[in-house]
């Protein structure tokens, strides 16, 4: 099978590219909306991170990619204890998928032929230490939205039906794409996503010359494109993993933390997600920089990002609201 485009082969959409990365180094931002028209690079962006992450350590087998043997659920009939690296799992969460498929459910063939009440896994599984994409996020059904609700909320999934009972852990980092003229996203789901993103078409003829002689080039010769661009995918991997090793040591000033309280104030963002989502980016992004400390400079860069989604409607300002946010930001930081 032919493998994704190269992530560093991806012409333009840096903001888009510097959320991803951002996710990787730190989980807990929370995850990326990329939201704008069609044949942007999207899917694409979110397909070549996939090939790009670093292999997570886990137990060989294991449903849930535990990291630890001592970490198998219960009902995980896993025989090894040997720990193996494996991709970091990248999940699609299809629309119209159903509920079982997500959350997991009886294993009927076991139950016929064995008559023994087993689990199979949904989608949540395979995603926990990982990523799950779901592309056009806002034609998702409402009680799919519900269930990611909750199980983001708490990191863990629950199965109480057909007589099982059933828990394990589902941390995942959320990716939702989709075009804003095919619907809005529900207020609940749209607050579960740490970063948001809005990409558009290149406009510099350069850059649109350059994104289809690259696609040319990847779509005539796959492997040889793909060798052409794995030294600088590597690059950006190793960069990834020094900044997670990083991040535990980087010092944050308390100036810092005031600048997140006193842009998300000036906002009028709800709850204190927006504070903490907002210092988590900066942070990472002060670890991608290879700096001692998170800086000014680094909120002021990773605001748009973290706060544009959090904006109450305001019917007498009709600017966008990157440019709320842009105003407010020169307005507070200066």
């Amino acid at each position: 099978m032919t493998q994704p485009f190269p992530f560093a082969a991806i012409v333009g959409q840096d903001e888009m590219k510097r959320a991803l990365i951002l996710t990787a180094i730190d989980p807990r931002i929370g995850g990326v909306l990329v939201f704008g028209d069609r044949g942007t690079g999207k899917s694409t962006a979110v397909r070549a991170l996939a090939a790009l992450l670093p292999p997570i350590r886990a137990v060989e087998g294991c449903p849930v990619n535990s990291p630890r043997p001592e970490d198998i659920p219960d009902w995980a009939q896993v025989p090894s204890r040997r720990i193996v690296s494996r991709p970091t799992p990248v999940i699609d969460l299809p629309l119209g998928v159903t509920e079982d498929r997500v959350v997991g459910a009886l294993d009927i063939e076991r139950a016929l032929t064995r008559g023994e009440k087993a689990f199979e896994p949904g989608l949540l599984a395979r995603a926990n230490r990982g990523y799950l994409y779901i592309d056009e996020v806002n034609l998702l059904e409402d009680h799919i939205v519900d269930l990611l609700l909750d199980v983001a909320a708490s990191g863990e999934n629950v199965v109480e039906r057909e007589g099982l009972s059933i828990r394990h852990p589902a941390r995942f980092v959320l990716v939702g794409s989709g075009n804003p003229e095919e619907g809005e996203l529900r207020p609940q789901l749209l607050d579960r996503f740490g970063l948001s993103v809005e990409v558009a078409s290149p406009k510099d003829i350069e850059a649109r010359i350059e994104v289809i002689r690259r696609r040319d080039a990847y779509e005539s010769d796959p492997e040889g494109f793909l060798r052409r661009w794995k030294r600088e995918d590597g690059r950006i991997r190793t960069r990834i993993l020094a900044a997670r090793a990083a991040l535990p040591a980087l010092a944050t000033p308390e100036a810092v933390l005031r600048d997140c309280a006193e842009l998300c104030v000036a906002l009028g963002s709800d709850g204190l997600r927006g504070e903490l989502t907002l210092l988590r980016a900066a942070r990472a992004l002060a670890a991608w920089e290879g700096a001692a400390e998170v800086a000014r400079a680094h909120v002021r860069t990773i605001a748009p990002s973290a706060l544009r989604h959090r904006l109450r409607r305001d019917p007498l300002d009709e600017a966008g609201s990157t440019v709320r946010v842009g105003r407010v930001v020169e307005e507070v930081l200066g």
